[in-house]
């Protein structure tokens, strides 16, 4: 029997300045262990809404969520800090990886602030996630001196350093080239073959149609 990695119940969303304006309507949505998921919709027909709500980034919803079995609607900023960390891995459209730092110092960072292993343990784990995008070789560059798609791999490699149950990912090719977003596309891929749990927003139907499953949101609802 699968399971449930996560589960959201009648999720509606309503924002409130300049105007008010309802952006999803009673979203529902289950995603299984190994599932790789994309969310496909036109601009503006709540997509990104939907995924900061998924990923506990924003709390200011009705309904609720469940990730891993435990309720983390409710939870208070400080638990749901340390919840993120251990059990989401986040990739962006823009990276925010820290142009100062290096490759491998900016993969070690979420391993460092969850303090499950040591040091060095943390920087060969880093060295192997890099090694896994095909960036180990760049480990000591200054994340700012790397091209957009160097980023990009960067942060996923950041993104799966805590053996996350659940990656979240908006618009992770939105900024790439086309070399590049092949490259994303079959990095998701093997991810996903590999057994990991993945949920993607993107605009990019080739990325959508390698996912095991799509689901279409139009006007703050699922439509497919």
């Amino acid at each position: 029997m699968a399971t449930e990695v996560l589960k959201a119940e009648k999720l509606v969303k309503v924002f409130t300045e300049p105007a008010r304006q309802q952006v999803l309507y009673d979203v529902s949505l289950s995603v299984d262990a190994g599932q790789f998921v994309t969310i496909m919709g036109k601009s503006g027909c709540g997509k990104s809404t939907l995924l900061y709500l998924l990923s506990t980034l924003d709390t200011d919803y009705e309904g609720s969520v469940t990730i891993m079995g435990r309720k983390v609607t409710g939870l208070g900023e400080e638990e749901l800090a340390k919840f993120r960390n251990e059990h989401i891995g986040f990739v962006f459209q823009f990276h925010f990886l820290l142009p100062e730092f290096t490759a491998l110092e900016n993969v070690m960072l979420p391993a460092l602030k969850l303090g499950r292993w040591d040091a060095a343990m943390v920087k060969e784990r880093a060295m192997d996630k890099l090694r896994q995008m095909e960036m180990d070789g760049f480990a000591q560059q200054p994340s700012g001196k790397l091209s957009g798609g160097q980023q990009q791999r960067v942060a996923i490699a950041r993104a799966l350093i805590n053996e996350p149950d659940l990656i979240l990912a908006d618009e992770p090719t939105g900024n790439l080239d086309s070399a590049n977003t092949e490259k994303v596309i079959g990095i998701f891929r093997e991810l996903a073959r590999q057994g990991n749990t993945i949920i993607v927003v993107t605009h990019d139907r080739d990325l959508a149609e390698r996912a095991d499953r799509i689901v279409e949101l139009a006007d703050g609802r699922i439509v497919g």
